[in-house]
């Protein structure tokens, strides 16, 4: 558990610490994390390669960095839902249908900014 008197220097250590283990927690645990990083280390360099201006890089990247965040999101939801119990439950589901259909949003959002700025 976080220190809650943590200040300064040390608050920002421990949040660094806890993301750490954030990322190695969804990447150990969620292979469609695994997959959105692989595509993210491919289109990277093709966002650079193929974008024009900085705006297409950043908007290129971004909106794969857009995908990683809400994938994060999404895991955390269904961690949360799995912790409170596996047993079936209509608000679980609901809450975890939720999450996939924002993880597909961003996903649809990164295609459309790739057609528009590659095309």
């Amino acid at each position: 558990m976080a220190n809650q008197n943590a200040k300064g220097i040390k608050r920002i250590f421990n949040a660094v610490f806890f993301s750490i283990a954030g990322f190695k927690a969804t990447w150990s645990h969620e292979e469609a994390f695994r997959q959105e990083v692989l595509l993210f280390v491919v289109t990277t360099p093709v966002a650079l390669w193929l974008g024009q201006t900085a705006t297409d890089k950043l908007l290129l990247i971004g909106s794969m960095v857009l995908v990683l965040v809400v994938e994060l999101l999404n895991s955390a939801v269904e961690a949360v839902v799995d912790r409170v119990g596996l047993d079936h439950h209509e608000l679980s589901g609901r809450a975890k249908d939720i999450g996939s259909a924002a993880v597909m949003l961003s996903l649809l959002w990164a295609a459309v900014t790739w057609g528009v700025i590659l095309l």
